[in-house]
Parts: C-alpha cells; structure tokens; sequence
C-alpha cells in the first residue's frame, strides 16, 4: 500500500515582505475606489433629482463603477478563495484545480521549453567549448580541480568493499591471463626484441656476467676438478689442464662478446627468430609455453600476488591522490590546462565538444522532458492548498488588484455613457 502524499509547505523564501507590502497597498486602493463610489452613489440619492440633471449622470457613473468593482472584486478573489467563505460554485479555483495546474504548468514547461528544438537553438548560440576553455584556464583552476578529483577518487575507494574488490581484482587478473593464449604474445615481445637487436644485447650482458661468475668462483670449479681428477694425476698437473681450460673459455666469452658478427651470434640469431616462428605456427610449441603458462599461474606466489594487486593500486593511488606534489597530480593539471588550450583554439576540437554538447542537451531533453514535467506536477501536489494559494495571490494579486481599479474606473465610465444614450434617446 502506497503512503498518501503528505502536504509540505513552500520555501520561506518565497515569503516576501515588499510583495506582501504592495498587496496590501493595491487592496486599499482597489477598496478605497469602491467606497468613494459608493458615497458618491449615497451623496446622489440623498440629493435627489431636485438637485439638478446632472445628479443623474453622476449617479449613473458611482452606480456603475460599485457594480464593475463588486464583479471585478469577486473574480478577483474566486482565484484564490471562496468570495465572503460562501462556497459559491466555480470559485476558489486555485485551492481546488491546485493538482491540475501544477499538471498543466508541467506539460507547459515540457512541451514549451524542454524540447530539442528550443534547447539546440540555445545550444548553437553558446561558445560551448570556448566557455568550458575558459572556466578550466582560470587562475589556478587546473590544480583545484585536479584536487578535487583526488578528493573524489580517495572517496570512492573508501565506498568499496575491500574484500569484495581484491577477489573480482584477482579474479578478472586469473581469468584475463588464463584466457589470453601466451604463444602469440610471447612471439610479439621476442620479435620486438629481435627486430630492436636488443637480443644481442641480452647475449652480451649474459657472456660478461658469465665471464665474471666463472672468475669469481675459480676456486671452486679448481676444487671441483681436483676431487673428479684420478688420485694418482699430480696437482701441477690439474692446475695446468685447469688454467689451460679455464683461460680458454674465458677467451672465448670475451671474443664472443666483442665480435658483433660472431657466428655464435648469427646462429643464435637463427635459432630465436626460428622459435618466434615456431611459436606461431606450431602447435606444439605453442602448447609447451601455454602449460608453462598455466603451471605459473597455479604457483601459490602468483596466486598471492594476484591477490596483493587491489591493495597495492589502491595504496598508491590513494596516496598519490592526496599528495599535491605527486606525479599523479601534476600531470591531471596538466592535461586539464592542455584540454583547456584545446577548447580554445583547436578547431576540430571546438567542433567536436560543439556538437556532443547539442547532441547530449537534444538527448538529455527528450529522455527526461517528462520527468521534469512530472517533478513540476508532483512538487505543486504536494504543496499545501492554502498555502499555495497564498503564495500565488502575492506573487500576482497587486497586478491583479488593478483589474478591480479598472474595472470601477471602466464601469463608472460605461455607465456614464450609457445614461447619456438613454438620455438622449428619451
């Protein structure tokens, strides 16, 4: 069961003493008109028609404005009330078609004012992009906005449930690596390596740190040539196999090292752009890394790490976010002052935000037009009766006031001639 709506009263700003004021000031006058009529119309009878003929005519005149008055005066307050709390019908009407005009006012507002045409109109004749360049170029406007995104985004990672964020993390992370065949990737890295010749680069770096693991642990591998060594072979003997052997391959290392065009190095050029092939076309290599893949990811550190990735994205941002001298701040100002330099003189780009702007209004318009509408009638439904209709009267009741002036002004005169017809005509 739905709750009735409850009756609210208006905003109290919308109580206003000068208004109300005036109100009071253009009753008297409307009322202070009627009487000066009416004591004229009494002053004539007293006088009778011994005073003279123009007795007459006067008379005919206050008659006339007391009777425009009393009409003008009771549509007047027909509006907003019954006329003396008699409930004479068609009358109070704001109080009682209080739901129906804040229906029709809606309807108005949509079809007159929300719609795409008057609203693209408008639009078209807005600097849309040169306003926006404007506002975001503004003195140290780029820097508050980048902190307020900061603020903004520190917020919203507190709105989120950690727990619930690590495992869809960890889970999309698991389900994006395991979807993703790693036969073809490892092909696109290993190609971009090879094309770069960073290749030979790792191969260098991997025959000096060689180089440098054999030399620092001479000793041991001598250790280790003496226990493989036949007891009955002198040390002299071993030392100098040893050395021979030990010198030899750290020339070699060197020479390959040195030497771009060492066929040690064609052939392991060879042999790499020969396994990015592989890895492409056959399928059994491909199968190979795809299980080393998946032996990887079901390593329990990986399952860690997949797991710690919310929480360290989230710890850096945050403090990135809240930390005016981070990169991460700078560079959001800085694309907000490119962004703004953009609005301003690039035409593509202020043609571009011109027309999403005229599209996003047309479409904002026709998607919520009704809405509004609704908002509008629903707001004036839930407004309290009397109370609206006091509100309304002083928004619009001392202009009303001037209807009862005119019409005792207008109806003393259309009397007055309508006695001097008669008069001639009898």
């Amino acid at each position: 069961m739905v709750a009735p709506s409850r009756s609210v009263p208006l905003v109290a700003s919308l109580d206003d003493p000068a208004r109300a004021r005036d109100l009071r000031r253009m009753k008297l006058l409307a009322t202070g008109l009627f009487l000066v009529a009416a004591l004229v119309f009494l002053a004539c009878v007293l006088a009778g028609d011994d005073a003279g003929a123009w007795v007459g005519y006067v008379r005919a005149a206050a008659e006339a404005s007391m009777v425009g008055a009393l009409a003008d005066w009771f549509a007047v307050t027909a509006l907003f009330r019954h006329p003396l709390r008699v409930p004479v019908p068609h009358t109070a009407i704001i109080p009682r078609k209080k739901d129906q005009i804040g229906a029709s006012l809606g309807a108005f507002v949509q079809d007159n004012f929300l719609t795409r045409a008057v609203v693209d109109e408008r639009i078209a004749a807005v600097d849309v992009p040169g306003r926006l360049g404007e506002f975001l170029a503004g003195p140290g406007r780029a820097e508050r906005l980048a902190g307020d995104a900061g603020a903004a985004l520190t917020a919203l990672t507190d709105l989120l449930a950690d727990d619930e964020v690590r495992e869809a993390v960890s889970g999309f992370a698991d389900r994006k690596l395991r979807e993703t065949p790693a036969a073809p990737l490892l092909a696109r890295v290993l190609e971009l390596v090879v094309d770069g010749d960073r290749h030979q680069e790792v191969l260098s770096a991997g025959l000096t740190g060689l180089a440098q693991f054999l030399q620092e642990n001479r000793l041991v591998f001598r250790a280790q040539l003496g226990d493989a060594s036949p007891s009955w072979v002198p040390d002299w003997v071993d030392d100098r196999v040893f050395d021979r052997v030990f010198a030899g391959l750290q020339q070699f290392l060197a020479e390959v090292g040195e030497d771009d065009r060492h066929e040690l190095r064609r052939s392991y050029d060879v042999r790499l752009r020969a396994y990015v092939h592989a890895l492409r076309t056959d399928p059994d290599t491909a199968a190979r890394v795809e299980q080393l893949k998946l032996e990887l990811l079901n390593q329990p550190a990986v399952r860690t790490w997949s797991g710690s990735l919310w929480g360290t994205v989230k710890t850096s941002v945050v403090a990135a976010a809240a930390d005016p001298d981070s990169e991460l701040r700078a560079r959001v100002a800085g694309l907000i002052r490119r962004v703004a330099g953009l609005l301003r003189t690039d035409p593509h780009v202020r043609e571009l935000v011109q027309r999403q702007a005229r599209r996003g209004a047309g479409y904002a318009v026709e998607r919520f037009s009704g809405d509004v509408a609704d908002l509008v009638g629903s707001t004036v439904a839930r407004w309290d009766t009397e109370e609206t209709s006091r509100r309304i009267e002083l928004q619009v009741g001392a202009d009303l006031q001037w209807i009862r002036v005119n019409g005792t002004v207008v109806g003393g005169l259309a009397g007055l001639v309508i006695y001097s017809v008669a008069e001639l005509i009898g």
